[in-house]
């Protein structure tokens, strides 16, 4: 069903729900994660034990995690690829973003980036391929790979797993209503970065993950989500929203209505002006 809605240009779904109106441009803010790992004692230098690997990390990210895990030279991770022969849906076409689960892998003298990758591909496989996401998938007139590229931008967008449920609503009214889905995780993804300030310009970029100017789902997930974010995307809250913002933190705001979504942004535009901090005289 198609229905009319305002310019794309005023229209904003962002990666967390922090802004949405892009009328002069806005700054969407992600902080670094460093890696986490797993050492055996209070001995900085000793090897550690296990590799967790977060929700919501690109493949990238765990690539470097794996290096710095293994004491490998950066670049090793991701140069194994083409040897590992991962079980990735064919989808995947040999991509496995989304597929390297977020778990804590056990770190052996004889662990290789091979076998790290083949176990989280083999753990997502375990998750996603079960009865449960199959017929959820297929109640939301999806694929098992489809439902896990949902996952992956409800964990990108949800400020809270509270949130999850909704956020994925979001994405499939939008879907159904042709609505382009707009959402600033598929930008930063696209640019590859994580800390960026988000122009119109930057919402002009020829990419496939560029969800402002293509419709539909990105063609991959963006990131490598949870379960949560997965039981999210099969069994999204009824709702019939179509935007969402975070005025403050705990407070996101999900509506139907532009005029109520505009109001919620300018509530939340005053919040971060009086938040910041003024310059002195």
């Amino acid at each position: 069903m198609q229905i009319n809605t305002p310019p794309r240009s005023t229209i904003r779904l962002t990666r967390r729900g922090r802004l949405a109106l892009i009328a002069t441009g806005a700054v969407v803010a992600a902080t670094a994660v460093a890696v986490p790992l797993l050492t055996s004692g209070d001995d900085e230098d000793a090897r550690p034990t296990s590799l967790v690997i977060p929700e919501g990390w690109r493949s990238g990210q765990v690539y470097d995690a794996i290096d710095k895990a293994l004491a490998l030279p950066p670049g090793s991770a991701k140069k194994t690829l083409t040897k590992a022969a991962l079980k990735l849906p064919s989808e995947a076409e040999g991509n496995p973003e989304g597929y390297l689960f977020p778990a804590t892998y056990p770190l052996a003298e004889k662990t290789t980036p091979e076998s790290l990758l083949t176990a989280m591909v083999r753990t997502a496989d375990k998750k996603f391929n079960g009865a449960p996401v199959s017929a959820g998938a297929q109640r939301n007139a999806m694929n098992v790979y489809q439902a896990v590229t949902v996952a992956s931008l409800v964990q990108a967008e949800a400020a809270t797993p509270e949130d999850m449920g909704k956020v994925a609503r979001v994405v499939f009214n939008r879907l159904e209503r042709g609505m382009p889905l707009q959402l600033d995780s598929t930008v930063n993804y696209a640019l590859n970065r994580t800390t960026l300030k988000t122009t119109e310009s930057d919402t002009r970029i020829d990419s496939p993950y560029n969800s402002y100017q293509r419709m539909g789902l990105p063609p991959t997930p963006i990131d490598n989500p949870g379960e949560e974010a997965m039981r999210a995307a099969i069994s999204p809250t009824p709702g019939d929203w179509l935007y969402f913002v975070t005025v403050k933190p705990g407070d996101t705001r999900f509506t139907s209505s532009y005029e109520e979504h505009q109001r919620n942004v300018a509530e939340f535009n005053a919040a971060q002006k009086k938040a910041s901090p003024q310059p002195t005289k």
